[in-house]
This record gives C-alpha cells, sequence and structure tokens, in this order.
C-alpha cells in the first residue's frame, strides 16, 4: 500500500477541441448541439477543451459558456486566449487557461534565443514513427499512439477505439471508432481493409456510420481530408 495519500502520474486521454468562431451563446449552442445530435454516443457529455483564439475579451463570456454547458459538454479548458481581458474573465469563472504546443513555447512573455547555427537533420528510424498492434482491439478496449502512426494487423471491435498522432492502418475489420491526426496534423490519414466504423475522425472533422458513402463500406478504403473537409477513395 502507498505511503502517501496522493500519487501525482502523467497520462494521456483525448480530449476533442472546440474552436469558437463566434460571438453569439445561441449560435454557438445550436451549432455543438447539431453536432452532438449527429454523434450522440461520441459527443453526448464529452469533456472538451475551448479554444478561443478567433473571439476577443468584447463578449459576454458567462452566457457563453452556460450556453455551452446546457448542450451537455463538460469543459475542462480553454485554450488559444492572448487577450489579458478574456483570461481573467475565464479565470474568474474558475476554469484552467491551457497552452497548447508552440503557444506555450512562443508566449510573448518569453526572451527568444539567441539564434544558433542550423542543426543537421536527422532522419528518425521507422520503429520510432510507428506502433504495430497483432491483436484484436476488444470492444471498450482504447489505444492512444503519441507522436507516430498506428498499425492494427487483426480486427478492431465495436466499441473499441484506436486514436492516433500519426496515420491509422487497420489490417482486418474496421468496426469501432478510428481517430488519426489527433494533435491536428491535417495531413494525416486512414487505411482499412473492410470499413465498417462508428465513426472515423483525421484532425477533429468526422463522418459517422451513416455518413460514410455506401459504396465503400465493407471495402478496403482509403480516408484524407481534401480542402478541410473528409474523402474517401478505394485502397487498391
Amino acid at each position: 500500500m502507498s505511503q502517501t495519500p496522493i500519487e501525482f502520474k502523467g497520462s494521456s486521454f483525448t480530449l476533442s477541441v472546440v474552436h469558437l468562431h463566434n460571438h453569439d451563446p445561441a449560435v454557438i449552442r445550436k451549432a455543438l448541439q447539431d453536432k452532438i445530435d449527429q454523434a450522440p454516443d461520441f459527443l453526448k457529455n464529452a469533456p472538451v477543451v475551448l479554444n478561443v483564439a478567433a473571439l476577443s475579451a468584447d463578449i459576454n463570456w458567462k452566457q457563453l459558456q452556460q450556453a455551452i454547458i446546457a448542450t451537455g459538454l463538460r469543459i475542462v479548458g480553454v485554450s488559444g486566449c492572448k487577450d489579458d481581458a478574456l483570461k481573467r474573465m475565464i479565470s474568474r469563472a474558475g476554469l484552467p487557461v491551457l497552452a497548447e504546443g508552440k503557444e506555450a513555447k512562443t508566449r510573448s512573455d518569453v526572451p527568444a534565443p539567441a539564434p544558433e547555427p542550423q542543426p543537421v537533420a536527422v532522419e528518425p528510424t521507422m520503429a520510432a514513427k510507428t506502433r504495430i498492434v497483432n491483436t484484436p482491439v476488444r470492444s471498450g478496449q482504447q489505444i492512444y499512439t503519441r507522436d507516430a502512426d498506428l498499425i492494427i494487423t487483426s480486427s478492431v471491435s465495436a466499441g473499441a477505439e484506436l486514436v492516433a498522432d500519426g496515420n491509422i492502418h487497420i489490417y482486418g475489420m474496421m468496426r469501432g471508432r478510428a481517430l488519426a491526426g489527433a494533435s491536428g496534423d491535417r495531413n494525416c490519414q486512414i487505411f482499412c481493409t473492410n470499413l465498417a466504423a462508428e465513426l472515423v475522425s483525421i484532425a477533429g472533422e468526422y463522418w459517422i456510420m451513416d455518413q460514410i458513402p455506401e459504396a465503400y463500406f465493407g471495402k478496403a478504403a482509403r480516408l484524407c481530408l481534401q480542402d478541410g473537409a473528409l474523402t474517401i477513395q478505394t485502397l487498391n
């Protein structure tokens, strides 16, 4: 038994980031509810991070927050905030202001480092960029691959979830959920030899099962983003 009452450990969780592009709480609420209605199993009562990079302090944050909560989504933090007044409003509302990736390193209060000689690029090895799973992925399981591609050589059951910052390859029957480009890389793709997924997503753009074109259902297919929208092609 542990000698301390608590213990901090690092972990990885998959969270959807909702980018807000409108100040009107009613407009945001309706847009979110429409998305939730399309994929209730995936989004109902889901924890989310709000990205407010497109908003200014000239908003009623309390009303906006209440509109989002009214849809059932659970706000766990706010990112992309560059306006000090807006940061104060968010903090007073009891929400943490998060820094994402490059944003944390390029804040204006951090002095720029002195120029350094250009390093020689080193190609990463394939092993460092790919995770291979040779066993079936059962219902209720989630596999997350950070900063790498994910290859599944067996089947993926309904209710299972594959999440990767890179591409996803499934060489068996795919009945679960596949979320590629989880860190926001819109160049990622999903490759399936037998596509019957509950949900497919690349960098936050997703289709539920009913949106997958019937001509590709149960077939070998490749999914990618073109002009910001999901597209699908036959995988030869």
